[in-house]
């Protein structure tokens, strides 16, 4: 987001509102701002064009596609400063949906779908453990998944 950009009461709704739904129409936004739909559509490109609303991108369900098993694996790094090169080349396995740089018992943390524990056990011993760089893994498996929701949108007095 750009230094002298606000984000306003108006901004603030909107956000909240297509946090919960992002398919809703402009124009049903706009009815529950109490403004014109072209208020709404200029509101949100703008929040675009700031870095305030990124991306768009339809959610598909692991599950549907054969991917059972949902996976965290706590990497070891020999050394930090390997981060980039380790995140390149873990970038280049699919099954892998998120990395992160982090700091506590893992120098990094990735998310990852398996179809089955077998394919699990290849992306670990085959992939992940055979790139220059990695120590240890430590494995954990969602067992479900209980809360998956965007940041809420608060208003505060100020706005």
């Amino acid at each position: 987001m750009q230094k002298n950009e606000r984000i306003d009461a108006l901004d603030k709704k909107i956000l909240s509102i297509l946090a919960k739904n992002a398919r809703m129409p402009f124009k049903d936004v706009a009815a529950e701002c109490g403004v014109s739909r072209a208020a709404i559509h200029q509101r949100v490109q703008r929040l675009m064009d700031i870095g305030v609303i990124y991306g768009s991108a339809f959610n598909i369900n692991p599950k549907s596609l054969g991917y059972t098993t949902c996976t965290y694996v706590g990497i070891t790094l020999e050394r930090g400063n390997m981060y980039r090169e380790v995140a390149s080349q873990l970038n280049l396995i699919p099954e892998i949906v998120e990395c992160h740089y982090t700091t506590g018992s893992y120098t990094m943390l990735v998310k990852l779908y398996a179809r089955d524990n077998e394919q699990l056990m290849e992306l670990l011993n085959d992939k992940l453990q055979n790139i220059d760089g990695v120590v240890s893994t430590e494995t954990l498996i969602s067992l479900e998944q209980s809360i998956k929701r965007e940041i809420p949108v608060v208003l505060t007095d100020e706005d």
